[in-house]
């Protein structure tokens, strides 16, 4: 599981920074989830290692257009990249009406499937290795945080274990791996358990925005591995960020420190701390490492592996 930043800007891009869009990449299935896809999402996915063509579902959080203009443009051009198989996108009420309007008037034909999913709050998607579920944010539009959990998984077979005890190979080895009683042709009753390696916990990420400070927050990004977080202002402009119902860098340090995550990363970030302003990112940075130390700020193209846990 890597994440990909392709737009860290909030409201209009920078001449360093897009607006709002992540890359989760899942190599063992070839696939990319996107979460949001603000204006000039494609061109940032040319110059990034994501390809386009494994673009499986895309996940929006609210209809703010800085969340959602590149995603024509993009769905457009993924005809041309190869996405046979479709996608499948999930968001607030209204994108479908929004999506049917863009491709209607600008008379727009996919030639792959597309399927939009109005979400509500729990459980979105699941398979045998992901749950994908939302929950609310607190923001002037309906809106929607994304957890992404993977499933345990079984630990490595003891293979040569097995042989020097004289299991024989073939269906028996697949119920040993399940943790399954066996018993055997000599009357043998074989633990499962003895044969595998502790189990792999799954690893969850998290993403909120656009929201302010809110409870829902901290519970969709209970115990999560990363939670990335909007930071678009600074301690000192919390009175701004109360009117826009927009987080402050303290604001995601709380919710990061209240659902006990490993790491947070901070994106959504304003303009006005551009390079040559009176405050900087960094000082956003510094601020929210006062509350929650295991923080880092995002930058366009910054790629995070999550590490899987020791158990």
């Amino acid at each position: 599981m890597e994440i990909t930043f392709l737009g860290t800007s909030s409201g209009v891009p920078t001449t360093s920074r897009n607006v709002s869009s992540i890359a989760l990449r899942l190599p063992q299935r070839a696939e990319v989830w996107l979460f949001d896809c603000g204006e000039g999402t494609q061109h940032q996915l040319l110059r990034s290692q994501i390809k386009s063509s494994q673009i499986k579902q895309i996940f929006i959080t609210h209809m703010h257009g800085d969340h959602i203009f590149g995603l024509m443009g993009l769905l457009a051009s993924c005809g041309l990249a190869g996405n046979a198989q479709g996608i499948k996108i999930y968001g607030p009420a209204g994108l479908e009406q929004y999506l049917r309007a863009c491709t209607k008037y600008s008379y727009t034909h996919f030639s792959y499937p597309i399927e939009v999913q109005t979400v509500e709050p729990g459980i979105l998607y699941e398979d045998e290795e992901f749950i994908v579920s939302c929950g609310p944010l607190k923001h002037k539009v309906t809106a929607f945080g994304y957890r992404v959990r993977e499933k345990d998984r079984p630990g490595r077979f003891k293979l040569e274990k097995a042989k020097a005890q004289g299991i024989p190979s073939g269906p028996i080895y697949g119920q040993l791996k399940r943790g399954e009683i066996v018993t055997l042709a000599d009357g043998r009753r074989i633990m499962g358990t003895d044969f595998c390696e502790p189990t792999e916990p799954g690893r969850k990420m998290v993403y909120c925005t656009d929201t302010i400070y809110c409870d829902s927050a901290v519970e969709l990004a209970k115990d999560a591995d990363v939670l990335i977080h909007e930071a678009t202002f600074a301690h000192q402009d919390a009175q701004m960020a109360k009117i826009r119902l927009h987080s402050t860098s303290t604001m995601a340090a709380q919710v990061a420190l209240a659902a006990g995550v490993k790491q947070l990363i901070m994106t959504h970030l304003s303009p006005r701390y551009a390079p040559g302003n009176p405050l900087g990112v960094n000082d956003l940075l510094e601020e929210a490492r006062a509350i929650f130390p295991q923080t880092q700020l995002a930058y366009d193209f910054l790629s995070y592996e999550i590490p899987r846990r020791s158990t």
